[in-house]
């Protein structure tokens, strides 16, 4: 009982509220199925790194001195030396997206690009708000809507709030189908919402399914060079599922492999939630400029689609623009859900797809370009 009541009074006030954050992430794993599979690790590491004397960052053994305890082990060699988690899990990632809607209507690239201009707003934002460069560039990427490539750019560039960061990427991820409803009808009128597109697809041979990974990692690995690494690891994992020979590994890269590096992630990234460096003022500014992020990234894509429709005949639902975010399949299926309350028969899901699938490889090229002008600056 002593030991208990030791234990209670070396609980700071901080700690308190990285509990009410774990609890609260917890919740919202399993109450909402918000992400579960890291929101959940990443609030039990939450509670886990913020006791008072335990062994998961590191502690004394008698005879042995001072050893890494095992969650500070997992960020050391997992992330902070080799960024090894968030790049493994792209090859899952890429097993389970098919590029065929995107391939069939190759426009839709457009929306991938336009969809990251939220990126580039917060980083000027944060930069004005006093973080340094470094750590703007890594919170400006929260926007792309894309955890795995967010904790890279920010344990590259060493960023001092990788934690806060990566709470923020999966959060606003997990809370795409109510954040990007509102963006979405801030800029639209009910007649845009109501647009119909033709969806004419194209055969997408095997051939061209199996080319499009290996050519886009060449021109990846040519032009922007920091994000070979994250494109051409996503383009692997698709290239397995393409391949027609490896159904077996595409099936293991989809589920076990993913599923584990997640589960892994979701508890490691919980290092950098340690009390007395997560609770502060300046976590609170980057969960705002995050939110600022993500919502002009969507409002990016719109705005692009409703300017092509100034000089187009064939309109195009300017709800797509708004699919070009990272957040697959979450986005399309959010623009889908919405264009069918304005008309229930209104099926715009393909087009909407290609512009999700075209988002996720733009948010890493846009992660690895972020990576080159910070450094250049540097």
């Amino acid at each position: 009982m002593d030991f208990l009541v030791e234990g209670l009074l070396m609980i700071t006030w901080k700690e308190l509220v990285m509990y009410a954050i774990g609890v609260l992430l917890i919740w919202l794993a399993i109450k909402k199925d918000y992400e579960p599979a890291l929101l959940l690790p990443m609030g039990f590491g939450a509670i886990l790194v913020n006791l008072p004397n335990t062994g998961v960052l590191n502690q004394v053994l008698s005879g042995v001195g001072e050893t890494q305890g095992i969650i500070q082990w997992l960020f050391e060699v997992g992330i902070e030396a080799s960024e090894a988690m968030p790049v493994l899990l792209f090859i899952g990632i890429g097993a389970m997206i098919d590029f065929g809607p995107l391939l069939s209507n190759p426009k839709m690239f457009l929306f991938g690009a336009g969809a990251q201009f939220g990126i580039f707003a917060a980083i000027l934002l944060a930069v004005v708000l006093g973080f340094d460069l470094k750590d703007a560039a890594s919170i400006g990427i929260i926007g792309a809507a894309d955890g795995p490539t967010s904790i890279l750019v920010s344990q590259i560039l060493k960023s001092r709030y990788v934690g806060a960061i990566a709470v923020a990427a999966y959060s606003y991820m997990a809370l795409v189908p109510i954040i990007q409803p509102l963006a979405i009808r801030l800029v639209t009128t009910k007649k845009e919402r109501m647009i119909r597109m033709k969806y004419n697809p194209s055969d997408v041979s095997k051939t061209v399914r199996i080319a499009f990974p290996i050519i886009v990692t060449f021109i990846v690995g040519l032009i922007a060079p920091s994000s070979v690494a994250l494109v051409g690891f996503l383009m692997f994992g698709n290239l397995i599922r393409e391949c027609g020979v490896l159904d077996t590994l595409s099936g293991a890269a989809q589920n076990y492999l993913s599923n584990l590096i997640t589960l892994l992630l979701g508890i490691t990234i919980s290092f950098s939630m340690q009390a007395d460096s997560f609770v502060n003022v300046n976590t609170l500014l980057i969960m705002l400029i995050g939110l600022f992020a993500f919502i002009f990234d969507t409002i990016g894509g719109v705005m692009l689609a409703k300017l092509i429709n100034l000089f187009s005949k064939e309109k195009i639902n300017p709800m797509i623009g708004g699919a070009g975010i990272s957040a697959f399949p979450m986005s399309s299926r959010v623009v889908q859900k919405m264009a069918m309350e304005e008309d229930p028969g209104n099926i715009i899901l393909m087009h909407a797809a290609g512009a999700n699938v075209s988002g996720q490889i733009a948010s890493v090229i846009a992660g690895g370009m972020v990576i080159n002008l910070v450094t250049k600056f540097l």
